[in-house]
């Protein structure tokens, strides 16, 4: 018995169209090829057209019903399970591979490539560490740099290895259910022929740059391995772009919260947004360091054609520093507005009570003194004396009103 499960890379219906001729090119590959030949033979039929959407990642079981042994092959896809009934105890098969669509295998891949065209593989997640070691060896990275592509803690940088340039740059995020920035270490390594991209996880900016290349649109496919690396790091510049418009805008609300009524939230919010800009600055000003020296490396990869294009991204990144710093300073003046706001709200309330307790004072005077305990009082025993005693307590809070008023304290 064979089972395959494949999962389409793709928009809508264009997926649907595609995940339809694959089940059915599948489905007439079962028996009709060895079960080691299966997942090579279906990466064939996607080489060939099968699929517009470039790739597919795919998993396929071989089980054998009378002794119960199984080969699983996988494409893409994590390492299978297999759970024992007997113990109770799961276990992980070794069933490894790279995605369908893109080429049979990376040493092959690697092989078939020509010294004209230029080759571009973009991995997208950091867990299949076999995959990356391959790559390494394959096209000669140096060890170190795959520890650093696997450690996404680094702060951008670039360093120049001879044979390639290796580049890491940061890719943001806005999460709008969080309102926070979410960021995404990516790793390029520029050959004389070929770019390579790692990414942490699925999800990039870079759709623009592959549908280029698939309509065969714009300058990406006539210009060298250099252009298509700068392509990358002007994709992940401009998306700074749209976080900074997204950040304006909350920054507009907040302050417009300011001058209405302040909530307990409102500090949060603003401590929020300034850690926010701190993670954004950690990001893109040394940015701005690498982009220069990579338009001032001496370095046969980059070639003098490119370099119009790298000040330009240069300028870009020089325009998110300047933003970044103004977001700085109208945070850091809303921090102060605010703290002002509380300390005036709490400047009228002191106030209010001042008043009332410089009016009590004359009265409680007042009422100190008929209040003493002595024999003989003489206005006690006045009839009228109750009244009198309100009416000067009452005439002299009225002055003072009058008083505060016209000095303004009111």
């Amino acid at each position: 018995m064979e089972v395959a499960l494949g999962v389409v890379g793709g928009k809508e219906v264009a997926a649907a169209h595609s995940a339809l001729r694959l089940s059915v090119g599948f489905g007439g590959l079962f028996g009709s090829v060895p079960q080691e030949e299966f997942l090579s033979t279906c990466n064939a039929y996607l080489r060939r057209g099968a699929v517009t959407e470039g790739f597919v990642t795919a998993i396929h079981l071989a089980l054998d019903l009378t002794t119960g042994e199984y080969v699983v092959a996988s494409a893409g896809h994590p390492p299978a399970a297999h759970f024992d009934a007997g113990s109770g105890t799961w276990r992980l098969t070794q069933a490894r591979g790279i995605v369908l669509g893109v080429v049979p295998d990376l040493r092959e891949g690697a092989a078939a490539r020509e010294p004209g065209p230029v080759t571009w593989i973009n991995v997208d997640g950091l867990h299949q560490i076999e995959l990356i070691e391959e790559a390494g060896e394959i096209f000669g990275i140096h060890p170190l740099v795959q520890e650093d592509i696997l450690n996404t803690d680094h702060r951008p940088k670039l360093e120049d290895y001879d044979d390639y340039l290796f580049i890491v740059l940061k890719m943001l995020f806005y999460d709008e259910e969080a309102e926070a920035i979410r960021t995404e270490q990516v790793s390029l390594v520029l050959g004389p022929d070929y770019v390579l991209s790692f990414q942490e996880q699925p999800g990039d900016v870079f759709d623009g740059i592959r549908e280029r290349l698939r309509v065969n649109k714009g300058r990406l496919r006539k210009l060298g391995p250099d252009y298509l690396a700068y392509a990358l790091i002007d994709a992940i510049v401009d998306g700074y772009f749209g976080i900074l418009e997204t950040i304006g805008d909350h920054i507009e609300l907040m302050e417009e919260e300011l001058v209405g009524d302040l909530t307990p939230t409102t500090l949060q919010k603003i401590h929020s947004f300034k850690r926010e800009m701190i993670l954004l600055r950690k990001s893109v000003w040394p940015l701005r360091e690498v982009l220069s020296n990579l338009h001032r490396q001496d370095s046969p990869l980059v070639k003098e054609s490119t370099d119009i294009f790298l000040r330009d991204v240069y300028d870009h990144t020089i325009q998110v520093v300047d933003t970044v710093e103004t977001f700085r300073d109208v945070i850091s003046g809303m921090l102060d507005l605010y703290l002002s706001s509380m300390s005036n709200r709490m400047n009228e309330v002191m106030k209010v009570l001042t008043i009332i307790a410089t009016i009590f004072i004359p009265l409680t005077f007042l009422a100190g003194i008929y209040g003493m305990n002595f024999t003989y009082i003489p206005e006690l025993k006045w009839h009228w004396s109750y009244f009198a005693l309100w009416g000067v307590m009452l005439a002299i809070a009225a002055v003072m009103l009058v008083f505060f008023r016209r000095r303004r304290w009111l």
